[in-house]
């Protein structure tokens, strides 16, 4: 997972990352939302998945699970968070490549 954490870090220096589950809902449910894939910790609570899902699924955008811990993705990104949206397309392709299918992915 070190590799998804590097990327993870090269999208925060970019400025093409939001962080944090109030955030990207509502970025995701903006008219013209720069949303291209969410990222969400192997460690986010059900209940945060659930809501994430439903609204991603309403706005047709990717959500992606990863194998690595908030406590992991804080090491990069300096805050405690389970859920990521990246904001560029080639980013989200990468880090994708890294993970698994996308979780919503023929709901």
């Amino acid at each position: 997972m070190n590799n998804f954490l590097s990327t993870l870090g090269l999208c925060k220096k970019a400025g093409k990352i939001i962080c944090g589950f109030d955030a990207v809902c509502d970025e995701v449910q903006k008219p013209k939302s720069k949303v291209q894939g969410v990222f969400t910790a192997k460690d986010l609570s059900e209940k945060s998945l659930k809501e994430l899902r439903f609204i991603c699924d309403k706005y047709n955008v990717s959500i992606f699970n990863t194998e690595v811990t908030m406590d992991e993705i804080k090491t990069v990104l300096t805050k405690r968070t389970g859920i990521i949206a990246i904001t560029d397309e080639g980013l989200v392709k990468s880090l994708s490549g890294l993970n698994r299918k996308p979780q919503n992915e023929n709901l």
